[in-house]
């Protein structure tokens, strides 16, 4: 069974490329669902974090506020590290969970979707590592666009991930998002493509 590491900043595209790799027949694991489920009502997770920052980050039911604990986390560093280290450890457990389950399932190829693979230092974990780009200026407009932030919260969303200058070369595979959804999507069947073990000699 092959592990990919799907990776990418914030709004360069991972989500176009994943569901294109889905089509294909791949397995997904996405980080981003591990990490709400990994701090769903009644977890320790959760716990921890009220723990930690108080009632004030808990909507009126109970549930995680995320909007309030991301203006928290993004306005100071050693915030973010502190919920880092309550959440990333559960989203591994839960990961690995799920891979397991895929293998026993028989799956040929599964996808992890990892936003911060690197920051992590967690790409020994994948056989290859696929990085989806997009210039930081496009980047930034498609968050105010599409996620209605403000300059600022764009700019604090971005600052808090490596520079993809830095995960470009430790890349196995990099798809460039800088066109049509079409190109993009075309782009990654081509990298499917390569992946795919139905296609490797021997």
């Amino acid at each position: 069974m092959l592990i990919v590491g799907l990776t990418g900043n914030i709004a360069a595209g991972k989500s176009v490329v994943a569901t294109r790799f889905v089509a294909h027949g791949a397995t997904l694991v996405d980080a981003d669902q591990l990490a709400r489920q990994a701090v769903a009502k009644g977890t320790p997770a959760l716990a921890a974090i009220v723990e930690r920052w108080g009632t004030g980050v808990l909507t009126g039911d109970g549930a995680l506020d995320r909007v309030v604990l991301r203006r928290i986390i993004f306005a100071d560093r050693a915030e973010r590290a502190a919920l880092d280290a309550i959440v990333h450890p559960e989203v591994a457990r839960l990961r690995d969970e799920a891979v397991a389950a895929a293998r026993a399932a028989g799956a040929r190829v599964v996808v992890c979707d990892i936003p911060l693979l690197f920051e992590v230092g967690i790409e020994d974990s994948v056989d290859k590592i696929v990085l989806v780009d997009a210039p930081e200026a496009l980047r930034r407009e498609r968050l105010m666009q599409d996620r209605r932030l403000s300059p600022a919260e764009a700019d604090a969303m971005i600052a808090a991930q490596m520079p993809s200058e830095r995960k470009r070369a430790r890349a196995d595979f990099v798809i460039d998002n800088v066109g049509t959804r079409e190109e993009l999507e075309r782009r990654a069947d081509e990298v499917w493509a390569a992946l795919d073990p139905r296609n490797q000699p021997g």
